[in-house]
């Protein structure tokens, strides 16, 4: 299944996608895509549905992020070898954890603000993961039946925040905007094996990015049985895995970094497209 959550910001209504594309209304059927929706009994519940049934939604809304009411957004750092190298750092002996704020969460079609006094503003397309039922030290053989399904996330980043300021990376990725998910979030047993998935992420046309999450250091079961040893993951609970090489900092001789006005697209393969206009960021 492919869930959507669509309408106004902060009053987004939950929804599915039917196989011809039309988004079909579930607010009668659940409160939100999110919490005991995404366990095994809540997606049994939405799979056994006949989508024809249910409300076709009208006009083109706009799209929110694909899961609600997001406990944690927890992220990956330089888990692609490459990526690693082009930013001049090793490959990490262990993954890499920090986490993004949840009020940096929006569409997936939403504007991208550039924050007041950045000049280094970048790009990363990443696979993300999203927790179904609750984990806590999982093995990695188990940890997949723990997913509720997957989805396209930009891992927007000021660089200079995020490296040449004191602190940790937080403050470079937490800015409103910062997190786009979606368009949806497509069920676990629909994605036959999320380290064989293209991924890509172009500016202005041209394709900066262009991977597979093939190539990333650690793969999904991985991340979810490593992070359920330090911290218990909850339902709705998001796990951004990491970028392929291309992103603006990394770009020899001169790294390449986002001003208003720009148009940001990216996709995983099967998850959905990301387009988004930069802006000045917003008070």
């Amino acid at each position: 299944m492919k869930l959507l959550r669509f309408g106004e910001a902060g009053s987004e209504r939950p929804g599915l996608l039917d196989k011809s594309g039309t988004i079909r209304d579930l607010t009668e059927i659940v409160d939100d895509i999110a919490g005991a929706t995404l366990g095994d009994a809540g997606l049994a519940k939405l799979a056994a549905l006949d989508p024809s049934s249910l409300p076709a939604v009208k006009g083109a809304p706009r799209i929110g992020a694909c899961v609600g009411r997001i406990g944690k957004f927890i992220c990956i750092g330089l888990n692609y070898a490459d990526h690693a190298a082009e930013t001049g750092k090793s490959v990490p002996p262990e993954p890499v954890i920090f986490m993004k704020a949840t009020s940096a969460v929006c569409g997936p079609n939403d504007p991208m603000e550039i924050p007041r006094g950045s000049d280094k503003s970048d790009w990363e397309v990443e696979l993300g993961i999203v927790i179904g039922t609750r984990a806590k030290y999982v093995t990695e053989a188990d940890a997949l039946s723990h997913v509720a399904g997957y989805c396209t996330i930009n891992d927007g980043s000021e660089r200079a925040f995020q490296s040449e300021m004191q602190g940790q990376w937080t403050k470079g990725k937490s800015h409103d905007t910062f997190g786009p998910i979606g368009p949806w979030l497509v069920t676990s047993d629909e994605v036959a094996d999320p380290q064989n998935l293209k991924l890509w992420c172009e500016v202005d046309g041209h394709r900066y990015q262009d991977g597979s999450t093939k190539t990333m250091v650690y793969g999904a079961a991985y991340l979810v049985s490593y992070l359920s040893r330090f911290m218990t993951l909850e339902p709705g609970d998001i796990i951004a895995t990491g970028t392929p090489p291309g992103v603006g900092l990394g770009i020899k001789p001169n790294p390449v970094f986002l001003r208003p006005g720009q148009r940001v697209r990216l996709e995983v393969e099967g998850l959905g497209v990301q387009d988004h206009l930069t802006i000045e960021a917003r008070a």
